[in-house]
């Protein structure tokens, strides 16, 4: 008997699903997505952004790219649209709410009445590594935190196939780490978290399998609430 390898982690191939878009003025994202991402989610990746169901996977889903195209040749491209997942959300029996942007970036020039004009299209989509041309993953201090008895983080730009599963934070005084709450998204949070710089470090699962990342230092002892901090980690 011979044991074929367990599958590989990342999704190479299509799945057939379906996708519609929900209503907003400027065609961009929602700064109140489930994911926590606040103005970020509203044009990140030019705005091509979707809310999604299963995917969601309890917020680790959040920031993963994905290349959704429908599939009426009539009146879509080939490639679709890239997007990523910014917010939960369910339809009418879709994987993905696009924003409207995203929504007309499948449809050729001619045809993109006849596509809003569906609403619900039958779509198929695979997962692709997201790409931030020269930007390395940040840090930001959620507005919610209150210096300095609570900290309250959001991870940004997210690149590669990469979802963080968890985020711990350096106790000096123990010389341990400590796993900080997800409380909602990718937000992650602290009640009392240590004085001075603060050290993270993530556990990443992506296409390599399951690792640690660190940042020393990465948030500066005198924090301010909403203030992304750029870390060296660059996930592919």
């Amino acid at each position: 008997m011979v044991l074929l390898p367990a599958l590989c982690y990342s999704q190479d191939y299509f799945v057939k699903s379906r996708a519609t878009y929900y209503g907003s003025p400027d065609c961009l994202g929602t700064p109140s997505g489930a994911c926590g991402f606040g103005e970020y989610g509203r044009t990140v990746n030019d705005a091509n952004v979707a809310g999604v169901s299963k995917l969601f996977k309890n917020g680790t889903g959040c920031g993963a790219c994905y290349q959704v195209r429908c599939t009426n040749p009539q009146i879509c491209t080939d490639n679709g649209v890239n997007i990523v997942v910014t917010d939960y959300g369910e339809g009418d029996n879709t994987d993905f709410i696009l924003s409207p942007r995203a929504y007309l970036r499948m449809a050729r020039t001619d045809s993109a009445a006849h596509l809003f004009a569906y609403g619900v299209v039958d779509v198929e989509y695979q997962r692709i590594p997201c790409q931030y041309g020269g930007y390395k993953l940040q840090v930001k201090v959620n507005e919610h935190s209150k210096y300095p008895n609570y900290l309250a983080i959001v991870l940004l730009y997210q690149a590669g196939k990469n979802e963080i599963l968890s985020v711990d934070i350096w106790q000096e005084d123990c010389k341990e780490w400590i796993a900080m709450r997800r409380a909602y998204g990718v937000v992650f949070d602290m009640a009392n978290p240590p004085y001075g710089a603060i050290s993270l470090r993530f556990q990443v699962r992506g296409s390599t399998g399951l690792r640690w990342v660190q940042a020393p230092n990465v948030i500066p002892s005198e924090w301010n609430a909403g203030v992304a901090y750029e870390t060296d980690i660059q996930l592919y």
